[in-house]
């Protein structure tokens, strides 16, 4: 039961999350590292803030308590060099695309860690992972063809203007299509019987 609390909770505020950093992107035009550079001292007290009360509630265990040798705080500092690169990588992608795609990425990575985890390190394959796996593969398949068919048609209905603008403003193009020009205006017959007269004068 606490750990389908908790598991709501980080679907909850990792959907506002990704959302909130899409918005903000756009809103104020910023890039990907510039909203991290803004954000990451406010994610950083929260972690140092929340984070030993959450191992202590979640372990019944310190973390100020726990023996630190040299290799753990090298582990250490290579997760949180990993953590940097997953932010920015995050930022840059949902920035660019949008939450719903950066989800899929994150779906096709999973399927990849198990591939090669089967492949390579002879990890137990069960029915569950290959259904989850085609699952997955079948949503990006289906989401990756409808926004190829969305961004086509975008592109179509943008297009479509700018060459109706062209063929306007271009004489020669209606010349071509057999379609008078505009501003040749025909003589009136007042001024053909004008020169007429000029003549015979």
């Amino acid at each position: 039961m606490l750990g389908s609390i908790l598991s709501l909770i980080a679907v909850i505020t990792t959907c506002v999350a990704q959302i909130m950093t899409n918005t903000i992107q756009k809103k104020y035009k910023i890039s990907s590292t510039q909203l991290l550079y803004q954000s990451c001292l406010y994610q950083a007290l929260v972690l140092l803030i929340s984070g030993p009360f959450l191992d202590r509630f979640l372990t019944n265990q310190n973390v100020y308590s726990f023996e630190y040798t040299p290799e753990v705080v090298g582990f250490i500092v290579l997760s949180c060099l990993i953590s940097i690169s997953v932010n920015f990588s995050t930022f840059l992608v949902i920035g660019k695309t949008s939450p719903v795609t950066y989800q899929v990425l994150g779906h096709l990575k999973t399927c990849l860690v198990l591939a090669f985890g089967y492949s390579l390190l002879q990890d137990p394959f069960s029915w569950r992972n290959i259904l989850g796996i085609m699952v997955a593969l079948v949503g990006m398949i289906l989401y990756s063809y409808y926004c190829s068919q969305e961004n086509q048609a975008k592109s179509e209905e943008a297009s479509a203007p700018s060459q109706r603008k062209e063929a306007e403003s271009d004489p020669l193009i209606n010349v071509e299509n057999g379609t008078p020009m505009t501003n040749e205006l025909p003589l009136s017959k007042g001024t053909a019987w004008e020169v007429d007269k000029d003549l015979h004068a």
